[in-house]
């Protein structure tokens, strides 16, 4: 992670009164998330605020649950007096990172039976990810329908449409692609478990495993020559 990363700043505004937090990597803009602040995406900058409606006291209390999270994990935070604290507080492993851990699974994934075992933890029918989320959408909408303001009930259309639609088209061909996986049992040919063993038959002596050798690049023919122009 680039130093300038690991720097961030949590202030009140002097002109909009707004306590902000700035800077920090991507894993820093989750953490001031989690502590309850809203992101705001410019073109140039993402920042978080705290959400409106909050008094004083409210925001206060973020702003130092975020300089609390964000200094647990060695982050560097600059801050008003206000929000110091000595806390630093467990930080549990988020729900996301099992996710991410299907995709370095199928990162490392030596064959095709691997792939779709990796795949299956989201598209298993009744538990995967993907039934979960459809599981969210659903709930979700559902809170909205009972809220009473008028947008309300078309939110939560499109929360359903969400469901209904693409998630299902993705929940079909992520199915299929699994499923398609699981019957080849083929080895991915660009991938193999090094074993760190030399063979008896290996005629290089400075070999320290039985993986073959890289193939060859072949170098890129020359452009073809450009015909001159005729001169005037």
């Amino acid at each position: 992670m680039p130093p300038a990363d690991r720097f961030l700043t949590v202030r009140r505004d002097p002109h909009s009164k707004e306590i902000l937090a700035r800077g920090g990597s991507p894993e820093a803009h989750s953490i001031i998330q989690r502590a309850g602040f809203v992101p705001v995406v410019r073109l140039h900058e993402t920042y978080h605020r705290a959400p409106t409606g909050f008094t004083q006291d409210d925001e206060t209390r973020l702003a130092i649950e975020a300089v609390a999270r964000l200094r647990a994990v060695d982050y560097r935070v600059s801050c008003d007096r206000d929000f110091e604290t000595v806390r630093r507080p467990a930080r549990d492993l988020p729900l996301g990172a099992s996710v991410v851990h299907v995709a370095e699974r199928i990162r490392a994934a030596t064959s095709t039976d691997e792939a779709a075992d990796a795949l299956t933890e989201l598209t298993a029918a009744h538990d995967g990810i993907l039934a979960a989320l459809d599981e969210v959408l659903t709930a979700t909408a559902e809170f909205h329908e009972g809220l009473g303001e008028a947008a309300d009930p078309h939110i939560a259309r499109r929360l359903r449409y969400l469901a209904n639609e693409p998630l299902h088209i993705i929940r079909t061909n992520l199915s299929d692609t699994r499923n398609a996986l699981a019957d080849r049992h083929a080895p991915h040919p660009g991938r193999s478990t090094c074993t760190e063993e030399v063979p008896a038959t290996e005629r290089e002596r400075s070999a320290v495993c039985a993986c073959p050798p890289p193939p060859r690049t072949v170098p890129a023919p020359p452009p073809p020559p450009v015909a001159a122009g005729l001169r005037r």
